[in-house]
């Protein structure tokens, strides 16, 4: 059998576009001479369509749009995900199922039995577990077609009482099929290659994985489909970040290799990578008009999100405003510049000292003369810079893209409605040190981020001589920390104080993270790039008592 694996990056409500999408798939995997093409998980709708799914009229639409597609598999077996039902408020009455479509017709289908609650997901919410687990015998094919969607294949490894995987195998099917909406971390790729490899040998079956591609909000897909023989090797691999097709003969040949042996790019290219094409899409899938704006400091993490905003949009739809004041040093001004100049966009300098001096003269009437206003003084000058951008935004018509890093967002080093403002929190799941790393990748092939600017202490520049670390502890430590309560999940009584790092300083940084929920709470979108990101993966109260 000759199989198509068809990896596309569907936006979620473009009922019409994606149907184009799945038909298009299936007149390239015809004219290569495949007999089936296996798309993803609700590629109709997008992944995840959230509460669209209770619109009126959403998903009879989608059922519409399904129906249309009927024709395409005169000639072809297409096998895609799609919305079976009939949407209702309570209780859930949807299933997210694997559709067959073949001789001009719905042929049949399987729905998904386990629906993840957990982290980004919340399938129970909208959709009813499907029951069925046998095989499909396809008319036209000598094969018995096994159909699992996306999480259904994990059973083993996230420890479910359900097994959809082996109750399919008993049937003995031909192959099973996995249409999948499986997001993006770094490392993931990799991982669910080694995972879908071992329960391919164990159950002696061909298996399929079809991922979606792109990004949906938050969420980043990579694709990475493969398919792998009954002896668990991989046989067909489809690149990460883009879209694309593989013909692969099943149950395949000699010619397979093992799940670690695939190419794949290191961390860091893959983190980029992925934030990059994050970036892009929700630009491009929003239609937004005519580019994004950076406030650039001359810093680190200004530097690397206007580099990663070319990547993803190209020079001439990136805009950087440097905005100068009173404790500003010459260096970070000419790093801006040096920036801007590498990497081909438009550069801008706004003075906020007039406005901060303004503000100062406020200050005194609301609170008396004094010398210094602490915090208050600081945070003015951020809150003048985020609102600049908002006003070129406002006037442009750009998209302010802000530029803090997790391990600032984590224990609230950022000014609320100051450096926290924008659209998008492109380094929002990025420690510092990764940062760093992103920077130095960037200068790969040549020098785009000033190398002082990757040898300067980290400051604010709010103060005279500021530095992060009168306020931080050094970033290697303190990262540290961070992983260990916010993807480790540890509380305060397991937490290990890294090298240097006395207890008390260990647990003052996990009370800052817990104290700085309200903060995040307002902050922009974040991208996620790893297992536990700040926004919809991790629900944590504002008001709490919890050590």
């Amino acid at each position: 059998m000759k199989l198509a694996i068809a990896q596309v990056n569907p936006t979620v409500g473009d009922l019409v576009g994606n149907r184009g999408l799945v038909e298009q798939a299936a007149d390239k995997a015809r004219a290569a001479g495949a007999d089936i093409v296996v798309l993803p998980e609700l590629v109709l709708t997008g992944y995840p369509p959230m509460d669209l799914l209770e619109r009126d009229g959403f998903v009879r639409d989608q059922l519409k749009e399904l129906e249309a597609l009927e024709a395409a598999s005169r000639d072809i077996v297409i096998v895609l995900g799609a919305v079976l039902g009939e949407a209702s408020n309570r209780p859930p009455s949807l299933q997210n199922a694997a559709v067959v479509l073949a001789q001009g017709q719905r042929a049949g289908f399987r729905a998904k039995s386990l629906l993840p609650t957990y982290d980004v997901f919340d399938e129970k919410r909208h959709f009813i577990a499907g029951q069925r687990h046998e095989p499909l015998a396809l008319k036209g094919l000598n094969a018995r077609i096994g159909l699992a969607v996306c999480e259904d294949a994990w059973a083993r490894e996230l420890n479910y009482s359900l097994d959809p995987l082996a109750e399919l195998a008993a049937g003995e099917p031909s192959l099973i099929l996995n249409p999948s909406a499986s997001p993006w971390h770094t490392g993931k790729p990799l991982e669910r290659r080694k995972m879908y490899s071992g329960r391919a040998a164990e159950l002696g079956i061909p298996l399929v994985f079809a991922n979606q591609v792109g990004g949906n909000d938050e969420l980043i897909f990579d694709g990475g489909s493969f398919a792998t023989d009954a002896r668990g090797k991989i046989i067909a691999s489809l690149p990460l970040f883009e879209s694309a097709m593989a013909i692969v003969d099943i149950p395949g040949d000699d010619a397979g290799i093992l799940p670690e042996e695939v190419e794949e790019s290191d961390r860091i290219a893959q983190l980029e990578a992925g934030l990059v094409l994050g970036i892009r899409d929700y630009f491009f899938k929003q239609n937004l008009p005519p580019g994004a704006v950076i406030g650039l400091s001359g810093g680190i993490d200004s530097a690397v999100t206007a580099h990663l905003a070319v990547e993803a949009l190209g020079a001439e739809r990136v805009t950087g405003v440097a905005m100068p004041g009173p404790f500003s040093s010459d260096h970070s001004i000419r790093d801006a510049a040096a920036l801007a100049k590498r990497l081909g966009i438009e550069f801008r300098t706004v003075d906020i000292t007039p406005l901060y001096d303004a503000f100062i003269g406020v200050f005194a009437s609301l609170f008396g003369e004094q010398e210094n206003y602490g915090l208050t003084q600081q945070n003015i000058q951020s809150r003048i810079r985020g609102a600049t951008l908002m006003a070129i935004s406002n006037h442009e018509g750009r998209l302010v893209l802000a530029t803090g890093n997790k391990s600032e967002l984590s224990v609230g080093y950022c000014t609320l409605y100051g450096d926290t403002v924008g659209g998008l929190a492109v380094l929002g799941d990025v420690y510092k040190r990764e940062v760093y790393a992103l920077a130095r990748n960037a200068n790969r092939r040549g020098e785009r981020i000033p190398v002082h600017t990757l040898d300067k202490p980290p400051s604010a520049e709010l103060a005279p001589d500021q530095l992060d670390s009168d306020d931080l502890p050094d970033y290697a430590t303190l990262d540290a920390l961070l992983e260990q309560v916010i993807e480790g999940g540890r509380n305060a009584d397991s937490l290990e104080p890294p090298n240097g790092c006395t207890r008390e300083e260990a647990l003052a940084v996990a009370q800052r993270l817990d104290r700085n929920e309200y903060k995040r709470r307002q902050s922009p979108l974040v991208l996620r790039t790893s297992p536990k990101a700040f926004g919809t993966g991790r629900r944590l109260p504002i008001v709490h008592r919890s050590r």
